[in-house]
């Protein structure tokens, strides 16, 4: 019994740990000041309304849903049957391409920033658009194999081999036997790597160009020749915006199915 009350002590503090930064960020975000104050003196909404007037907050925002979109299903396209080949067959080299599609996972997102940029800008002079997209593709690749490859070591094989000796050839048992079943792995990689894409800094921070920044580079960049609550605004907004996803994917495919 006093091992589970220190526990439940325990437990809450850490939530309490975690929320309450939350909740003290929620609140400044209405407050008057001109500066982030904790707490606040006057309620005032003029803080939201700065965020929405601001050209900058919403074109990097609107860049940084295009190209986590982009990313997240070129990654799709690619890390689906990879990963596929990975859990169905044995190859030599193997281990090798698990390694190597994992290893942005493994090496700082700055090192792996910094070599995109040398390769990809320096070298090759890639545009910046399309630069930035390929970095953020190559990081949020793993992620893809990494969840989908889950879902498929789960997989019994033998119904698609059923499909087989029913007359349906691969390409189509792969769509029709396959993805239907690792549905739920395929759209928690999507969600698992769209997030990891928008809210990337590292590598953006080194691709990113002239008129050409998202929405976290853009945030601190605000930050760091401003102080008023602003930030505190976007930050409410966001929150909103998660609640409002997760809300939409317990009722479409629920929150049981994304942890399978």
């Amino acid at each position: 019994m006093r091992k589970n009350k220190l526990l439940t002590i325990f437990s809450i503090c850490v939530f309490l740990f975690l929320f309450i930064p939350l909740i003290i960020i929620a609140i400044t975000a209405f407050g008057e000041e001109s500066t982030i104050t904790f707490p606040i003196k006057n309620i005032s909404l003029k803080w939201f309304i700065n965020v929405f007037k601001s050209e900058s907050f919403i074109s990097s925002f609107v860049l940084s849903i295009e190209i986590a979109l982009l990313a997240t299903l070129l990654a799709l396209l690619v890390g689906i049957p990879g990963a596929y080949a990975m859990a169905r067959y044995s190859f030599k080299g193997k281990k090798f391409f698990k390694g190597f599609f994992l290893s942005p996972t493994i090496i700082p997102g700055i090192v792996v920033g910094f070599s995109l940029y040398q390769f990809m800008v320096i070298k090759l002079r890639i545009p910046v658009f399309y630069g930035l997209l390929l970095g953020h593709f190559l990081a949020v690749l793993p992620y893809i194999i990494r969840v989908v490859g889950s879902s498929l070591e789960q997989f019994d094989f033998s119904i698609e081999e059923a499909a087989w000796s029913l007359g349906c050839n691969k390409f189509k048992s792969f769509f029709k036997v396959v993805i239907p079943n690792i549905t739920s792995g395929i759209s928690a990689a999507f969600m698992l790597a769209f997030i990891n894409s928008f809210n990337n800094i590292p590598i953006s921070m080194f691709l990113s160009g002239p008129g050409v920044s998202t929405f976290p580079m853009s945030l601190m960049n605000y930050i760091e020749y401003y102080y008023d609550p602003t930030v505190s605004a976007v930050s409410v907004l966001l929150m909103l915006a998660t609640i409002i996803i997760m809300f939409i994917v317990e009722k479409t495919l629920g929150i049981a199915a994304l942890s399978k």
